[in-house]
């Protein structure tokens, strides 16, 4: 079976750009209408993306130019017809300066097969990081969809200051809740928006909100317990074990 016989096998070197016109063109038309394989394409890119960030330890400066020199000016034993029987007169240099080059050449394999072998497995934990991603992702959207749809879920509304509006949906037999909010107004440079439980006044980390994203349903983060309310608050980028800015917003939880 050739390439061309399976386009199932030209996810990788597309994603690499080792493809000539007439197979891109091939693996295109069969991505179009394959789904696995365009998941595929997308996941090895996202891996090559990340190689061509990473920082190789490649071998000395210069030794490559350093090789290619002495194998360029170093001269070989001339063959001989008949076994010497006399003493080695041939000169030190001459004798080892090919052992030398080859050794170079040998180390400088070495170091790239090294290089090599590690961008590999740069690519396989990159691919194995975006899959556990997708899945977790996948299973909180799976999530939210439960909490908003179960039987016991009961909701609250409220109107912020700024215009913007916010609903709590609160599930007590999945013990979860998840946060709707609409019109929020993009948030500074280097901020995001937190989300917190509130447990009788101590506020708990639930989640941080997407900064690209001013209507959004989440999954609060962590079980809702004891809450009796929630609040929004701005936190620099990455979020806060506690809340360092006067709250966006504050919400007592429907009960």
């Amino acid at each position: 079976m050739t390439i061309a016989d399976d386009p199932h096998t030209l996810t990788g070197a597309y994603a690499t750009d080792a493809l000539d016109d007439d197979e891109r063109a091939q693996a295109e038309e069969h991505f179009a209408h394959c789904d696995a394989c365009a998941q595929e394409v997308r996941e090895l890119s996202e891996a090559a993306t990340r190689l061509g960030l990473a920082v190789a330890a490649m071998p000395r400066r210069g030794m490559r130019d350093e090789v290619l020199r002495r194998i360029a000016t170093v001269r070989q034993d001339v063959p001989r017809a008949e076994p010497d029987a006399g003493p080695d007169r041939t000169p030190h240099r001459t004798r080892w300066a090919p052992r030398w080059a080859l050794a170079a050449c040998v180390a400088a394999a070495a170091a790239l097969g090294g290089v090599a072998l590690w961008q590999h497995q740069q690519a396989q934990d990159a691919r194995e990081e975006a899959r556990q991603a997708q899945e977790q992702a996948q299973e909180r959207s799976q999530e939210l969809a439960a909490v908003l749809a179960a039987p016991d879920a009961k909701s609250r509304t409220s109107r912020f200051a700024d215009g913007a509006s916010g609903a709590v949906v609160v599930s007590a037999s999945r013990n979860r809740a998840a946060f709707i909010a609409a019109g929020l107004p993009e948030p500074p440079r280097g901020k995001v928006y937190q989300l917190w439980f509130s447990d009788n006044g101590s506020m708990r980390p639930a989640g941080l909100m997407d900064p690209g994203q001013d209507d959004a349903a989440m999954l609060m983060d962590g079980p809702v317990d004891r809450a009796t309310g929630m609040g929004i608050t701005l936190e620099p980028a990455g979020g806060s074990a506690r809340p360092t800015t006067e709250p966006v917003a504050l919400m007592s939880l429907p009960t």
